[in-house]
């Protein structure tokens, strides 16, 4: 299927704008970029409540953000939290990106999933570089748990989830706690970014002009490595984890016209070569990041329903 016509206006109009290079700019430039990005996507969907807080992290409190859907009645009070869970890493090419810029995904997830969303703020390079936010997203888990009944009913589900890098975060945190008994019961991968090295097909074929630019991606993963070079650690390629027998059942979400469509599909395959269910999902004549498009793409809407629908259908299976 061709690229969506109406993603195809937003990239020439995007390019037209003729902005900067990420490999030309300072951190907070390319910071600044990605906020003014986000707001092209149009408005936000509606939830019922959206708080603020912090959790206690490796190196210092991490930001978090709670969406909670609104009641199917109407009610002066939100319930009970809801089942099941879903904690969520934003993308941003662990550079880049925040719960802020991310929050029209972090409201489209809970608007249509109807679980309690926990968007987390982990620790960005250059400033913090690997594996900084790894450890983020590895105690994170690990403190949710120990604490869930603060984010959802003592029976509920946990599901993990990430977009681009922060799937990246979310797949190595899964790998390296699945012998740790957290009880996650799905980990929902979007559009992961899996390494540095990016030598597929679909990377040659829309690495240039579908919205994420591979030479600025490797560029994001210079500064996020720092002086750490070892490409085949699987903290950095999870493409190279060696088992991951036991990992959370997994949905991945793929974009068909995205450079790094290809290498999700690889991982899908490696999780069931270990034995790890794994449901594939692509969205056809889509790029890279398009949930952040949902204000001006409606299709894009129906994507994270039908995401969603998967991701309660998983859930529901695996506690049968």
């Amino acid at each position: 299927m061709p690229l969506d016509p109406r993603v195809k206006r937003f990239l020439d109009a995007l390019a037209a704008g003729n902005p900067p290079s990420a490999r030309t700019v300072s951190v907070p430039q390319r910071r600044a970029q990605l906020v003014e990005l986000m707001k092209l996507g149009g408005a936000e969907v509606s939830v019922g409540l959206v708080e603020d807080g912090t959790i206690p992290g490796p190196a210092g409190p991490i930001s978090i953000r709670v969406y909670s859907p609104e009641l199917k009645e109407p009610s002066t009070q939100l319930p009970a939290p809801l089942l099941p869970g879903l904690i969520y890493l934003h993308g941003g090419g662990l550079v880049a990106g925040s719960i802020d810029t991310h929050a029209p995904i972090g409201r489209a997830l809970c608007h249509s999933s109807g679980c309690r969303v926990v968007a987390v703020d982990y620790r960005l390079a250059p400033e913090h570089p690997f594996p900084a936010a790894i450890n983020d997203a590895v105690d994170m888990f690990r403190h949710v748990v120990a604490h869930w009944s603060d984010y959802a009913a003592a029976d509920a589900e946990m599901i993990v989830m990430g977009d681009s890098a922060g799937a990246s975060l979310v797949a190595v945190a899964a790998a390296l706690t699945r012998n740790e008994h957290l009880g996650i019961a799905a980990q929902v991968l979007i559009y992961p970014t899996l390494g540095p090295e990016l030598v597929t097909e679909s990377a040659h074929k829309y690495g240039v002009g579908y919205m994420l630019d591979l030479e600025n991606l490797r560029h994001d993963y210079a500064q996020y490595l720092g002086d750490f070079v070892d490409h085949t650690d699987p903290r950095v390629t999870p493409l190279m984890f060696e088992d991951l027998a036991g990992a959370p059942p997994a949905i991945l979400l793929v974009a068909e016209c995205d450079p790094l469509r290809d290498e999700g599909l690889a991982y899908a395959g490696l999780l069931e070569h270990f034995g790890v269910e794994v449901e594939i999902l692509e969205a056809e004549g889509m790029v890279h990041g398009f949930l952040r498009l949902g204000g001006l793409v409606p299709e894009t809407l129906e994507i994270v329903e039908d995401l969603a629908e998967h991701m309660h259908h998983l859930v529901e299976h695996a506690s049968a």
